[in-house]
């Protein structure tokens, strides 16, 4: 900044005032402006923050930056929020909750105006700092019990229950539901609960494969329906986790020569590309992840606009659709 002052002739108090958008006169501006240009100077985004008490970055952590549907509604929250000068920092928890409690730690530090988390399930740790922050939060991809701040997402849990109405109208009665091994995909969980409250509801016994650590991919999916066809061989139909699982099970399928969906109807979750262009297409619960991102970005501005203007603000939740979607596997 002194710098910029020697070469404009003016004092840095008059740089600061041109950089916080002050009353200038036209002429210092613009000479101040050009030395800024010619030297390439930047202001420290740190010092602003702690002279403003706020950055100009919105936090948004996802279990895996690999799925595309997490891709997706980062850029929703990216298109509602940069359009009003705010940046997108992202971070990466790999479904570990302890991760995610570290990742607030230190993104806490930089002052974030808000922070989009993916699921409800957060270590006591992580809702303890994020309260204290006061920074506004909004809990994406499921319900929240016990919500932080404000949320927008739906039930994974009844959205996998309503597949399994889907296939039970559809005649099949031994279905079957391959998910993860590990206790980190929280979202997973909810989806095999789901299956199985659905199944008892039915009077129909669940036929379960946990296997694969997260994120699951399309192996897990491919060595999981080779377990479930060697404990449950008369299975007439599979609800996957997910669509790439879906995937890896009809692949598998194929190689094991099991007709797709003539011998086993395969169904999977999320929508994801994959499930359009396979062959034969899946049968998929279909939400919209590109809105849940957008939503949580204007329930974040509208938080963080509350906040700046000394307004009222009251947290809320948006509950997003989702719809069973039938296609050539089942």
């Amino acid at each position: 900044m002194a710098d910029v002052a020697r070469l404009a002739g003016v004092s840095k108090m008059t740089v600061s005032r041109v950089l916080a958008g002050r009353d200038v006169a036209v002429a210092t501006r613009q000479r101040v402006q050009a030395a800024i240009d010619e030297l390439g100077y930047l202001p420290d985004a740190g010092a602003g923050a702690l002279s403003s008490g706020r950055s100009e970055f919105v936090v948004a952590l996802v279990p895996s930056i690999m799925s595309s549907n997490f891709a997706d509604t980062v850029r929703g929250l990216g298109d509602a929020v940069t359009p009003h000068g705010l940046c997108l920092l992202l971070g990466d928890t790999h479904y570990h909750l302890d991760e995610e409690a570290r990742l607030v730690r230190t993104l806490l530090r930089h002052r974030p105006v808000g922070m989009m988390l993916t699921g409800t399930a957060h270590l006591d740790t992580t809702r303890r700092l994020l309260r204290q922050a006061a920074v506004p939060v909004v809990e994406t991809w499921d319900v929240p019990s016990e919500p932080i701040d404000q949320w927008v997402g739906f039930s994974n849990a009844e959205a996998a229950a309503a597949m399994v109405r889907h296939l039970h109208g559809q005649g099949y009665r031994r279905i079957g539901f391959i998910g993860g091994a590990s206790p980190l995909d929280h979202r997973g969980r909810q989806r095999q609960s789901g299956y199985q409250v659905a199944l008892t509801a039915l009077g129909l016994a669940p036929r379960l494969v946990e296997h694969g650590a997260s994120p699951i991919t399309m192996s897990h999916g491919g060595e999981a329906v080779r377990l479930l066809l060697q404990r449950y061989p008369d299975c007439d139909a599979l609800l996957c986790v997910s669509d790439l699982s879906a995937f890896g099970a009809i692949m598998e399928c194929q190689r094991l020569g099991v007709r797709v969906p003539q011998q086993l109807a395969v169904a999977g979750f999320g929508d994801f590309e994959v499930s359009r262009y396979c062959e034969p297409a899946i049968t998929t619960v279909a939400v919209d992840p590109y809105a849940i991102g957008f939503k949580a970005g204007e329930l974040l501005l509208q938080a963080v606009l509350a906040q700046r203007n000394g307004g009222p603000y009251k947290p809320s939740g948006h509950l997003t659709g989702y719809s069973i979607v039938a296609r050539a596997s089942t």
